[in-house]
């Protein structure tokens, strides 16, 4: 029986990792995505000072509410989706565009039971290898970068490899901190400093446009990464540890979220899938009716995080040539790994997620929209023409 005496440090310590490692692991490729979609530096430690607040107060919110170690994050495959989709058909206010768009729909699964079985019947293989894909160049990044900047990559994808072997949790925060370490080196060798100004965190609001290739290109692909990779991923993870999330409610504050979001730059919060399980595993409390505190716990700490988001953002900005994407691409190994592993799992169904995945993987843009759109689009038809045939074989 549990000792109802035990100390409620443990489930807020393990709130506290579980935003540490979230943050850390993959802050360079949200900054990284919105960049490359048109974001100016300020408008992008904006997006991410928006992701950390509204992930945080639905990790509150959640937990709070349905007493659940239930806890929210930025969309990791939707931020690499992003970076691989690179400039948008009308600029960073079309982005912003497309990201209210993925906002609508996250509500719209959530409250229209139709709808959400209509993007469950995608094929996760094609979603998977979709996803694959666009990962594929940035994951080369480290491999890259050790050409570009040996000096400067070298000890971060180091660093990162011993703590795989002996402490894989915190394999890429460290990675980071090697990173961190290579910057100051760097700023002291040089004699650079920075402006104070950089590191005072503040919304840059952007006034939303809408693009058929933003709506196409960015919004639809970022929902199908953001529900496949992220929420669903999410619910089962939870209920692996004994807990059943609320589906409508949980699409509700994080659709909400991604929605006020959005203006300022962030892309799409959503259940959080791998770093779930750090807050809702007996090693949060043995007690599972107590592990809600580590949700809350979790909420508390982006928000602190966030607090922190232009000085992140400034480290990016201050870093030697590959170090950061170096980092971003470690960060992605795992999601990278899982995707291939997903797509190509049942073989009647490989065919279209080798096709689905070259698509996605070449960068190829047609019409305004990217490549991510039609690698999906293409994966579909494939996969109707060979099923077709098979039936009519059969």
């Amino acid at each position: 029986m549990t000792d109802p005496a035990a100390p409620i440090s443990r489930p807020i310590t393990a709130g506290i990792v579980t935003a540490l490692v979230g943050f850390t692991s993959s802050f360079a490729v949200v900054l990284t995505g919105l960049s490359a979609v048109g974001a100016s530096t300020a408008q992008a430690a904006s997006g991410l000072l928006a992701l950390s607040i509204t992930m945080g107060l639905a990790c509150i919110v959640l937990a709070w509410r349905y007493r659940m170690p239930i806890t929210s994050a930025w969309s990791t495959p939707g931020a690499a989706l992003l970076a691989a989709t690179g400039a948008v058909e009308g600029g960073w206010p079309a982005a912003v565009g497309a990201f209210l768009v993925v906002a609508v729909l996250i509500l719209v699964a959530g409250l229209w039971p139709g709808f959400g079985r209509l993007i469950a019947r995608i094929p996760s293989s094609i979603a998977q290898a979709m996803l694959a894909g666009v990962l594929l160049s940035l994951c080369l990044a480290p491999i890259t970068g050790i050409a570009e900047n040996p000096w400067g990559v070298l000890p971060v994808v180091l660093t990162w490899l011993v703590c795989a072997r002996c402490a894989s949790r915190w394999a890429v925060p460290l990675a980071f901190a090697a990173a961190a370490i290579v910057v100051a080196v760097d700023l002291f060798r040089t004699g650079a400093s920075v402006d104070p100004a950089l590191l005072i965190p503040s919304l840059e609001l952007t006034a939303p446009t809408f693009t058929v290739g933003g709506l196409i290109g960015v919004a639809l692909p970022l929902f199908v990464v953001t529900m496949a990779s992220q929420n669903v991923p999410g619910v089962a993870i939870m209920r692996s540890y004994g807990y059943e999330v609320p589906w409508r409610p949980a699409m509700f504050v994080t659709g909400i979220g991604t929605a006020l979001g959005a203006p300022a730059g962030g892309h799409a919060i959503n259940l959080a899938a791998i770093s779930a399980a750090l807050a809702a595993a007996p090693e949060a409390d043995p007690d599972p009716r107590r592990r809600w505190v580590a949700g809350v716990s979790t909420g508390g700490a982006y928000l602190v995080l966030g607090a922190c988001s232009a000085a992140f953002a400034a480290l990016v900005l201050l870093a030697p040539a590959a170090v950061i994407p170096a980092v971003a691409g470690l960060a992605l190994f795992a999601a990278f790994g899982s995707a291939v592993q997903q797509a190509v799992a049942e073989p009647a169904e490989r065919m279209p997620a080798v096709v689905t995945f070259l698509i996605a993987a070449s960068g190829l843009s047609l019409a305004g929209i990217s490549a991510a759109f039609w690698a999906l689009i293409a994966g579909l038809v494939v996969r109707l023409v060979l099923t077709y045939r098979r039936r009519t074989s059969a």
